[in-house]
């Protein structure tokens, strides 16, 4: 199946944006984001909810950047996508608390018709350990 030019545009902006995250740049970062894009953070641990808007999603972030000590980065594998979805198939690195912790994800992302993620779900191998090694 061929790949569309806006699923083309979704797969570039995915690439751009897990760049900018691991290189730190908050504003890139959020210029990707429609200004009511909902964060789900799963159904427990510390980074658990729906977190609705820019400002929560960037409370979210620095929590995270808190608990990985600024340490996490997403190793991109592939970036599938089509005009209604984007899926990013990666490794996440990150440390804490002198801990390293590696784990392969799935992300989903929801683009809208100007390519800003209107909604994003990720789906670790291991919940269960990914938990425990954020709420040591």
């Amino acid at each position: 199946m061929a790949t569309t030019g806006i699923a083309q545009r979704n797969i570039e902006l995915a690439r751009k944006g897990y760049r900018a995250f691991n290189d730190k740049d908050v504003e890139a970062v959020t210029s990707l984001f429609a200004e009511d894009i909902l964060w789900h953070g799963g159904p427990r641990g510390p980074l658990a909810g729906d977190h609705k808007g820019k400002a929560a999603v960037m409370d979210l972030f620095m929590k995270f950047g808190q608990l990985t000590e600024g340490s996490y980065t997403a190793e991109l594998h592939d970036v599938l996508a089509t005009e209604e979805h984007t899926v990013v198939l990666g490794i996440s690195t990150m440390s804490r608390k002198g801990t390293d912790y590696k784990d392969k994800f799935v992300d989903v992302l929801h683009p809208d018709a100007d390519g800003k993620v209107t909604e994003f779900w990720r789906f670790s191998e291991d919940q269960a350990a990914l938990l425990e090694f954020l709420e040591s």
